[in-house]
């Protein structure tokens, strides 16, 4: 299957101006200036089927954002070979944008003294969206983000969340292929993030549409993302399923237990003594060493248990091994 996103070898250097301090080196600045190099992605490579759906994670600076901006055809690079949807992004970008859809979190697309009706079809004659299949689009994305209730205010006077809903309306008014989001839910309060989330995965799922995702915020991840592909320093680490993710990195889980009854002891031969609050014992285990069905059998036959729950470490603790112990993709 051919890919929708190809990247070889992607290199991206940016020269940065080092400013000298004091009267002497601002007139240095000025006449005689002096730049470094700095290496914002650094040989990366990977490619996206088309109807993925990947998180592409990583610290500030270490290099998420220039990709997407290079991808949609913001930035050229300075070395490597990139390929979307058979095109190459910032060659005859005008064409290539039409098959795109974009979204910066922080960085608003639609009109801003406009009402968000008036930005919207503005976009129908940009994209020469056919006038039925606008107004259908429309239709969906209105009731999908609920844009009735602000939909005739200036983007100016709209909450975070509202502008992002309407920014996303935006991004797919053309029916892209592809949608490109950086930071989608930044700043956003817990209700906001969750009827986003529902939305990416509709027409991802639905519309058939590639999802290329950045994110700090990991529930994002776990809830929509199937793959991953984490950055730290401009170079790839892991390029992989979340499932593979977790078993390959992650092992100390934790085991919750109800009792029946206060037993005095509650200990297990091999494991960690349990902390115990009340009835109530929390187990540590390495789920590699012992199998889960295991640990909850022994306690089964050995004493009366209400309730259990198996605990497996956030995400966020095992992305930070990764970056700790810089675990390079194999």
């Amino acid at each position: 299957m051919t890919a929708i996103i190809s990247v070889r070898d992607l290199r991206k250097t940016f020269r940065v101006l080092v400013r000298r301090p004091g009267l002497g080196g601002s007139i240095a600045n000025l006449f005689a200036p002096h730049y470094r190099s700095v290496q914002a992605v650094e040989g990366v490579s990977f490619s996206l089927q088309a109807g993925e759906l990947v998180g592409y994670l990583g610290p500030n600076g270490a290099g998420k954002s220039t990709t997407i901006k290079v991808l949609t055809g913001l930035l050229v690079p300075t070395g490597g070979e990139v390929r979307v949807d058979g095109q190459v992004p910032w060659e005859k970008r005008e064409r290539y944008v039409k098959g795109i859809g974009v979204v910066f979190g922080n960085r608003p697309t639609l009109w801003w003294d406009l009402p968000v009706i008036d930005s919207l079809e503005l976009l129908q004659p940009m994209y020469d969206i056919p006038a039925e299949r606008f107004r259908y689009n429309l239709v969906e994305f209105k009731r999908m983000l609920e844009l009735d209730e602000f939909i005739n205010t200036p983007v100016r006077s709209l909450s975070l969340g509202q502008r992002m809903r309407a920014d996303l309306c935006a991004a797919l008014l053309h029916e892209p292929k592809l949608l490109f989001l950086d930071e989608p839910t930044i700043g956003l309060d817990v209700v906001a993030k969750e009827q986003i989330r529902r939305f990416v995965l509709d027409i991802n799922h639905r519309r058939g549409v590639t999802v290329l995702l950045t994110t700090h915020d990991l529930t994002d991840v776990e809830r929509l993302c199937e793959r991953v592909m984490i950055l730290d320093h401009g170079k790839l680490l892991y390029d992989g399923t979340l499932a593979a993710l977790n078993g390959r990195f992650e092992s100390a889980w934790t085991l919750k237990v109800d009792f029946e009854e206060e037993y005095p002891d509650v200990s297990v031969a091999g494991l960690p003594a349990p902390q115990r609050v009340g009835r109530q014992a929390l187990y540590l285990f390495n789920h590699r060493e012992l199998n889960t069905a295991e640990l909850v059998q022994q306690l089964m036959a050995r004493f009366q248990v209400v309730d259990l729950e198996v605990r497996r470490p956030p995400l966020e603790e095992t992305i930070r091994r990764i970056y700790a112990e810089q675990l390079l993709t194999k």
